[in-house]
């Protein structure tokens, strides 16, 4: 197949930050995507409908002329949401999705959460909702290897809570292991799962052969191999539960270029390219529409996207760097790299 057309796709996980930041980079993201769930990990975080709507306002401010990306809003969940908080996000019709960090799990996850049992009230109110909780499945114990974090979480968070609440509404984000996506193979049509490019494409040699390359530091941590063609094999097989999450996450070459790098890849200046690459690694460009641009609005009880793209393969050059906030550059995935598919047009 030399080109590929699909409904315009949707970025079901994504950080776009705010100010300076915000204007600097939702322009590549609606370029690709109709519509995408913005992450709530601001600072302060974004814990109230209120708040949301005034980021939602933000970003539809910050948008190029004549763009028509929709935002979906998330609220992040604390010890001390309250079940009404939840009631208010559902009746304002914006607000999508709550959003589970682990206190200390990732970027701006210090207000997270430090046990699910201070939330059981408001979780139960999620689930009688059908309000999504979207969750960054990693224990943050320091005795828990990094590369083991992901699969600790399923079995001693995550199948513990959808016995307390079977009909809760679940994305597992941005998987990154053969557990995590047997697991949600498994599960019940009410628990999903994003998957990154990144992750799809590339396995932790890619981050530390020949050099620890910041670049491709993220979180959840890139891990082996098997892990990689497990993700593959389920991105590729049709399955309804696994949808397009970018997780890219911008921060300046300086916070990710230094002595503690910031964990993030910025990918959405060719998100549905990378993505392309990866579903031709595995001979399955066929299976890329429902994956990209129909298996998440499904999920989230939307309609697909009106508008169609073409993908083309044809090479093209990833730029260096792109500008950013304060001065600073951001440095793309794969910067000044050659990629073999391209947006037709």
């Amino acid at each position: 197949m030399d080109t590929v057309t699909l409904t315009r796709p949707d970025d079901w996980h994504l950080h776009l930050r705010d100010d300076e930041a915000l204007k600097a980079v939702v322009g590549h993201t609606a370029a690709q995507m109709g519509r995408a769930i913005i992450m709530p990990n601001l600072t302060p975080p974004v814990t109230t409908t209120a708040q949301a709507l005034e980021y939602r306002q933000r970003i539809l401010d910050a948008l190029p002329a004549g763009s028509a990306f929709e935002p979906l809003m998330v609220l992040y969940l604390t010890d001390t949401t309250p079940p009404e908080e939840i009631e208010r996000a559902a009746q304002s019709g914006i607000v999508k999705a709550v959003k589970l960090y682990p206190a200390g799990a990732t970027t701006n996850s210090a207000s997270g959460v430090t046990d699910l049992a201070h939330c059981d009230a408001t979780i139960e109110m999620m689930a009688k909702l059908g309000m999504p909780l979207l969750v960054h499945g990693e224990v943050t114990h320091a005795e828990i290897d990094i590369f083991d974090r992901e699969a600790v979480f399923i079995e001693n968070v995550m199948k513990p809570l959808l016995a307390r609440h079977p009909t809760l509404r679940v994305v597992c984000e941005h998987i990154t292991t053969q557990q995590a996506a047997e697991f949600v193979a498994e599960a019940p049509d009410n628990v999903a799962a994003t998957i990154t490019a990144h992750h799809l494409l590339f396995n932790r040699n890619k981050m530390l052969v020949g050099g620890i390359r910041p670049h491709y530091y993220c979180l959840p941590i890139l891990k082996r191999e098997q892990h990689r063609q497990a993700l593959l094999k389920a991105a590729t097989s049709g399955s309804q539960k696994f949808f397009l999450g970018t997780d890219s996450a911008p921060h300046s070459q300086g916070a990710k270029e230094s002595s503690c790098g910031c964990a993030g890849a910025y990918t959405a200046p060719a998100a549905i390219e990378l993505y392309a690459t990866a579903f031709d690694e595995m001979n399955a460009l066929d299976q890329l529409e429902a994956f990209a641009s129909l298996n998440g609005p499904r999920f989230y009880g939307l309609s697909p996207n009106a508008e169609r793209i073409t993908l083309e393969r044809r090479e093209w050059r990833l730029p260096e760097s792109y500008p950013y906030a304060q001065g600073e550059q951001i440095i793309p995935l794969l910067a000044g790299e050659t990629l073999g598919w391209a947006i037709k047009g």
